[in-house]
């Protein structure tokens, strides 16, 4: 059927909105390179929250906290757990840089693969952190 002058055609997309970003830090109190890397871990946090203002950024001393990640082990310093929404997409030790932490969580934000962290573990450990309130930073 042609169309005719000045016809106008609607389309609707339904777009699902992208799932919150949770990047959780996994430090010491007593731990100098997690101490150093904290205010590094508070740039990025302040850099992505401006244009992605549900993205929840919280600091976990793994010895004060410890109930949030049974039965996980965290050898190394800092570790990261990275998720969208409950899902997780990284979990492990990662160099203390800025820029390695900016883009593992944009990558993470606009990741068009299926997640890497496939562990129950780490799953049920998202959950409870999302599942604490806010005050947790």
């Amino acid at each position: 059927m042609p169309c005719k002058p000045g016809a106008t055609w609607g389309f609707a997309l339904a777009i699902e909105p992208t799932p919150p970003l949770l990047v959780a830090c996994l430090c010491a109190a007593w731990c100098n390179v997690c101490t150093d890397y904290r205010s590094r871990f508070e740039q990025v946090q302040a850099t992505l929250t401006a244009s992605h203002p549900d993205a929840r950024f919280v600091w976990i001393d793994i010895e004060d906290d410890e109930a949030l990640l049974h039965p996980l082990d965290v050898e190394d310093f800092p570790t990261l757990l990275i998720a969208l929404g409950d899902t997780p997409y990284f979990f492990g030790p990662l160099t203390p840089q800025a820029q390695t932490l900016e883009r593992m969580a944009r990558n993470a934000m606009s990741a068009t693969t299926a997640p890497g962290v496939t562990d129950p573990h780490v799953s049920a450990a998202v959950r409870r952190i999302r599942a604490e309130p806010q005050a947790l930073r």
